[in-house]
């Protein structure tokens, strides 16, 4: 019975191990691709002006197709935040973030 007891504590012991490591594994992930509202701006910008970039050289096609795609992926994290927990300005802005947001890494 002992040996019993023993295989299913250190299970219990090892479940518990991987959910901590799991959860500071996402937790790092979490800090390393966290982003914020300047960051946002600054890649709404860099976007207009490759926009204007594509505009200049290519023509109407790509000029549409390109701000249909962030409207796209816009609408796409509004949506999901929505249904997960915001409401209002609070879920407009972090599905803003969440579209622009990569303006952190420039």
């Amino acid at each position: 019975m002992e040996h019993s007891s023993e295989r299913e504590n250190s299970e219990d012991s090892a479940s518990s191990r991987y959910s901590r490591d799991v959860q500071q594994e996402r937790h790092a992930l979490r800090e390393v691709l966290r982003s914020d509202l300047p960051a946002a701006h600054m890649g709404l910008g860099v976007t207009i002006i490759a926009l204007i970039v594509v505009a200049t050289f290519s023509g109407p096609r790509w000029t549409l197709i390109i701000p249909g795609a962030f409207t796209a992926w816009f609408i796409l994290a509004l949506t999901v935040i929505h249904i997960g927990s915001a409401h209002g300005w609070d879920a407009i802005q972090r599905a803003y973030t969440a579209t622009f947001g990569w303006g952190n890494w420039i």
